[in-house]
């Protein structure tokens, strides 16, 4: 008797342990549904430039976000909201983004936007500027690989982009704002001061569609 109350009792903690761990599971399923679906809401209104897929528009020179790592467009978001990134007067895009950056009201908000907009899917994108040497270019990338890797993927420790699966329009802009001072010039834009020194070794606009030519063959 004494066998088969034991064999009860521990049948019974197995079910209670079974039961608890099923509510566990559930609550934090619960958890990332409302954290997904709070990502995708706000998002919404980021949709009118960087339209519903994260792919950009060039009509609005709005850049594809999709490629980016969800800490990426975090700190990005923070800089643009603090106007560390896109306060000089000269940067009509990116003083755009500093009413948008508003609305996210806390960095909880920016995680979930982030983590949704690094959910979607990326893909390569058509090339439009013309006469850039990619050849040329992979020898001035060189000075990018440290940061940039040499596929062009990023890195999160350095916080540094991904660069594939992103327009050459784009790309050659942000090149000529980080050489002119703005982009990268606020002393609080630690990573962005970072870009300038590199782009002073672009000598004209020859030279950054040559390593935009490049870059583009790294998403192929």
């Amino acid at each position: 008797m004494k066998v088969v109350k034991s064999v009860r009792s521990l049948v019974s903690q197995m079910r209670s342990s079974l039961i608890v761990g099923t509510l566990l599971t559930v609550g934090a399923a619960t958890g990332f549904s409302q954290a997904d679906s709070r990502g995708k809401q706000l998002y919404v209104n980021c949709t009118i430039c960087h339209q519903a897929d994260g792919g950009g528009s060039a009509l609005l020179e709005a850049p594809a976000i999709n490629n980016l790592s969800e800490k990426y467009i975090v700190e990005q978001l923070k800089k643009f909201k603090a106007g560390i990134r896109g306060g000089h007067p000269d940067d009509i895009t990116g003083l755009r983004m500093l009413p948008m950056a508003q609305t996210m009201v806390t960095e909880e908000d920016m995680q979930a936007v982030a983590a949704y907009v690094a959910s979607l899917p990326s893909s390569s994108k058509e090339p439009t500027i013309e006469g850039g040497d990619a050849t040329k270019g992979q020898a001035a990338y060189a000075v990018c690989i440290a940061c940039h890797q040499p596929n062009g993927i990023g890195n999160d420790l350095l916080n540094s982009p991904s660069l594939i699966h992103q327009y050459d329009w784009y790309q050659l802009a942000q090149l000529k704002k980080f050489k002119s001072g703005i982009r990268g010039a606020d002393p609080r834009d630690i990573t962005g001061a970072q870009m300038r020194p590199m782009t002073m070794t672009l000598v004209d606009e020859q030279a950054m569609k040559d390593v935009v030519a490049y870059i583009q063959t790294l998403s192929q």
